[in-house]
């Protein structure tokens, strides 16, 4: 491909978002930005699916982890009040065990979307905010992952006897609207967290790559990322 100024948007852009952009992002090639964006794409998210694919990548991150939804709250409260609060710390450490178990099923698809994006997909996140990388991950995978990630889910959680109990009780509720419809079922409530954990720890990669592309080690990054600070 012959080098072409990247422009971002090009007439389509407005004036207030190109001056944001620093002029020698200007003189990347198509080639070089979307070179860079895989490369940041596919750092991402293998560092993100090894951090959370291994044992307490979920239950040990306080960013991550899985806890109860809220209506369930004060009904665990009251079980550790009649000393089942080990049942409910089972609860919590399946959820967040399946969570971890799904990891692994992601590296694939994540590195697939990664290979197919377009270049139109590289200018929109090489200029973009600091969570593009991520907001571009989840719209291209949130779905089928979520479809990869259920069954897996749903092994682990059937070995807790109070995960039946949690669909019951919040079936009911989900009736009252005290609960989300997606939250109503223990499975669909832990695939949903699984995902958002997965994007929010790509995202703190993305962020490490704009903030310090030199630290990567990569030219390409250094490149790209560079020429935007």
């Amino acid at each position: 491909m012959n080098r072409r100024e990247f422009t971002v948007g090009c007439m389509a852009a407005s004036t207030a978002g190109l001056a944001a952009v620093p002029a020698r992002a200007f003189d990347l090639s198509e080639s070089d930005a979307a070179s860079g964006v895989r490369t940041a794409l596919e750092r991402g998210a293998t560092a993100a699916v090894g951090l959370l694919g291994k044992t307490d990548g979920f239950l040990g991150n306080p960013k991550v982890r899985i806890p109860l939804p809220g209506f369930l709250e004060d009904a665990a409260k009251l079980m550790r009040t009649m000393g089942q609060g080990q049942r409910v710390d089972e609860l919590v450490t399946a959820m967040n065990r399946a969570a971890e178990a799904s990891m692994p099923e992601a590296k694939a698809l994540l590195v697939s979307t990664v290979k197919s994006m377009s270049v139109e997909d590289a200018r929109k996140i090489v200029t973009g905010s600091d969570d593009s990388v991520t907001r571009f991950f989840a719209e291209k995978t949130r779905e089928p992952l979520g479809v990869k990630f259920l069954p897996i889910v749903t092994r682990a959680t059937e070995k807790v006897s109070l995960a039946s109990k949690y669909n019951a009780v919040a079936g009911k509720v989900a009736g009252f609207g005290l609960v989300k419809k997606e939250d109503a079922n223990i499975e669909q409530y832990v695939t949903g967290k699984a995902l958002d954990g997965l994007y929010l720890m790509i995202g703190e990669e993305e962020r490490k790559i704009r903030q310090n592309p030199v630290a990567t080690g990569s030219a390409i990054l250094k490149k790209v990322f560079g020429a935007l600070k």
